[in-house]
Formats: structure tokens, C-alpha cells, sequence
């Protein structure tokens, strides 16, 4: 399907009460967040502090992310190699508007519209494509566990996070170990524990199919070689994103070591690890602060940063997702109403599958 074909209409779709709900929470829970970093900050020490800013640090940083985020995308095509071959450039375009979604939506919708970008660009169905963003989402979780973990070590961090560091990997390990069996073990003996026949009617019978359709696909993704240079890249990614979360450190004289700085990003991403408010404001800088905090980092100082990282590593994702989508040939609001459109009711141009 050619990238600029229309879309075609899909029937309309209504809020659920339950998706009202969860935007509220999100919402509610950003504003206590930013109550809790602003409410004992000096405005103007944090204004001199923003002031003082050595600023030329910010262009290696946002190199830094963009480079990041193609690691993501060369991921992503070697993940995608069952279903067809994506280009690196059309990976980390679907990726970067899925970014955008995410900033102005909820939820982390923005996952749902790579995907569907995805499915469309190859001519693919949707299912097709999912298993692969799966993987990518743990081998993230499994480096950041990973990463948890090593910084538990030497950085003494509050019970409370602990105990979610240990959830979060407890959870990442129980996903690895299922994946695992399901590309050691010999398909045929997957397909029969998973198999139901299609006489069978129910929510647990479509349960089994779909998990049986999904670890076939799994297994096409399972060959060694691939699994590596995805996983090498996945390194890459959260790599490039510590480094351009310590350039902004740097640029707002911090002066803490890389190792601080890679602490701190990851317990950044093991709080906004849950979908919440659109681009993760407030617990963004909430747990930018918590993390500051544990490096002796003074609240008002580590509340400017948390809002100059904020903001210097969100623009230039807001510029680069609105080019991704431009020259997507669709529009945020069609994008919305056909990836509403397939996870309610199965319709969609090549989606249904």
C-alpha cells in the first residue's frame, strides 16, 4: 500500500466509561506529582540556576536521542524480519510518531499507531506485527531491570522502590522465561498445548487462539542471530538515551558522573514504566527529582532540571513526530480514529488477521 493512499473510513466509535476513567487517574495522578516537585521550590534560585546554563551541551545532547531512537528503529526492522522487510528510515518514522502520540495522548496510545504505521507499510495484518513490539518492550524491560539492579548495588535508593525494582524485574524475568520456552521448545509442541479447536466458542477459547497465534509468530522472530543484533541495539538505544539525559545534567552544571546520570534515568524510566498522562508530565519530574535526591541534589535544583530536561529532550521530539507524521500522509486525528477503529472491532485497511 502506498504511503499516501487515504485511509479508508471505519465505523464510528465511542468513548468507553472505563477509558474516561483511566485518563482521569492518569491526570490526577500528573497533578500530585507537580504539586509534590513545586511545592517547597524557590522560583527565582530556580530561574538562576536555568539562567546559568551552559547551553552549548544541548546539541550533543539531542544528537544523543536522535541517535537513540534509530537504534530503536534498526531493532525494530531486524525484529519485523518475519513479516517483511521495513527500512530503518520507515521504523524510526513509525516510532517517532508513536512518540508524538504519546505526548498528546494518554495511555501510550502512541504504541498502538506504530504499529498499525507498521502493518500499513508493509501490507501486513496487525497481529503480524505485534509480536515484534513485544520483544522490543522486554528486552527494555530486561536492560532496565538489569540496570535497577547494578544501581541497587551501589546507591543506597528508598524501600519503596525497591520493592517496584523488584516487581518490575520479577515480572521482566517471568516474560523472558515464558519467551525463552517458547523458542527452545519444538513448535509442534507449542502449537498443540495452545491449540483450541475452532468449534469452541468462549472468552478463554479466543484466549488460547490468540496466545497460540502470537507464540507461532514469536517463534518467527527467535532465530539467534537476529535476537542478537536486536539485542545489541536495544543496548544502543539505552545508551544514547543515558548519555543525552547527562548532557542536559551537564549543560545545567550538575557536575555528577555518568554513572549518576545513568542511575537517574533509570529510575526515571522504571517510574513512567506504567501508562499515565500524556508525555509522562509529572511523573517525569517527580521521579527526575526522587532520583536527583539520592545524589544530594537540592530540591529546587533538581526541580529546574527536571523541567529543562523535560522540556530540551521533549521539543525536539515534538518537531521530528510532526515531520514523521507529515510525510506519513496522515493526519493524529485519522491515525486515532482507524487504531480505535482495529482494537474495538477488528476492522481496518490489511488489519484484520
Amino acid at each position: 500500500m502506498d504511503i499516501g493512499e487515504p485511509l479508508r473510513a471505519g465505523p464510528k466509535t465511542t468513548a468507553r466509561p472505563g477509558d474516561f476513567w483511566k485518563q482521569v487517574a492518569g491526570y490526577v495522578l500528573a497533578a500530585a506529582c507537580l504539586v509534590w516537585v513545586f511545592h517547597d521550590t524557590h522560583i527565582q534560585r530556580m530561574a538562576e540556576h536555568i539562567g546559568s546554563m551552559t547551553w552549548w551541551w544541548v546539541l550533543p545532547a539531542i544528537c544523543c536521542d536522535v541517535l537513540g531512537y534509530v537504534c530503536d528503529g534498526i531493532r525494530w526492522r531486524w525484529l519485523l524480519f518475519p513479516v517483511g522487510r521495513l527500512p530503518v528510515l520507515r521504523a524510526t518514522q513509525a516510532i517517532y510518531v508513536g512518540l508524538f502520540t504519546n505526548e498528546v495522548m494518554p495511555m501510550r496510545f502512541g504504541e498502538l499507531v506504530r504499529g498499525y504505521l507498521a502493518s500499513r507499510w508493509l501490507g501486513r495484518p496487525f497481529m503480524e506485527v505485534v509480536p515484534s513490539m513485544l520483544v522490543c518492550r522486554l528486552m527494555d524491560g530486561v536492560w532496565t531491570a538489569a540496570g535497577i539492579g547494578l544501581v541497587a548495588i551501589f546507591v543506597p535508593l528508598p524501600g519503596d522502590l525497591l520493592l517496584a525494582g523488584d516487581i518490575f524485574g520479577a515480572v521482566v524475568l517471568l516474560l523472558a522465561g515464558a519467551l525463552l520456552f517458547l523458542f527452545l521448545r519444538e513448535p509442534e509442541v507449542v502449537e498443540r498445548w495452545m491449540e483450541t479447536p475452532a468449534s469452541k466458542r468462549g472468552v478463554l477459547a479466543s484466549l488460547r487462539r490468540g496466545v497460540g497465534a502470537t507464540a507461532r509468530r514469536l517463534r518467527a522472530i527467535g532465530e539467534w542471530r537476529r535476537l542478537a543484533v536486536a539485542g545489541v541495539a536495544s543496548l544502543g538505544f539505552l545508551f544514547f538515551e543515558i548519555l543525552a539525559f547527562w548532557f542536559i545534567m551537564e549543560a545545567y552544571r550538575l557536575r555528577l558522573p555518568l554513572s549518576a546520570g545513568a542511575a537517574v534515568f533509570l529510575i526515571l524510566r522504571l517510574g513512567t514504566a506504567l501508562p499515565n498522562a500524556p508525555a509522562n508530565v509529572g511523573s517525569y519530574q517527580f521521579f527526575t527529582v526522587l532520583g536527583l535526591s539520592l545524589f544530594g541534589i537540592e530540591k529546587t535544583r533538581a526541580t529546574g532540571f527536571s523541567v529543562v530536561v523535560f522540556i530540551l529532550l521533549t521539543l525536539p521530539l515534538w518537531a521530528l513526530g510532526l515531520l514523521a507524521l507529515s510525510r506519513s500522509g496522515l493526519t493524529l486525528a485519522k491515525l486515532r480514529e482507524e487504531v480505535r477503529t482495529l482494537v474495538r472491532s477488528g476492522a481496518g485497511p490489511g488489519l484484520a488477521g
